[in-house]
């Protein structure tokens, strides 16, 4: 298994009466996602270099890693 969305959809078709809708909501949800990642990619693409988007994706990376293992460490025990 993949992700959650995975999860959801298999939870989601295993409770529907209705699995091919579930299939075609699931299908397109990722079409949808599909082209607005490609769509911010190319619009980026042509307005910084490949060098600040490497620097800008490696801070974005970073500063979530740091967030988790901030989470993390301040758990209630």
């Amino acid at each position: 298994m993949g992700d959650k969305t995975q999860v959801t959809t298999l939870l989601m078709s295993a409770q529907s009466e209705a699995p091919w809708i579930v299939f075609l909501g699931a299908g397109s949800a990722l079409i949808a996602t599909s082209l607005i990642g490609v769509l911010l990619g190319q619009w980026l693409a042509r307005r910084l270099s490949p060098q600040t988007l490497d620097t800008a994706a490696g801070a974005i990376l970073l500063g979530i890693t740091i967030w988790l293992l901030w989470d993390i460490a301040h758990l209630p025990t």
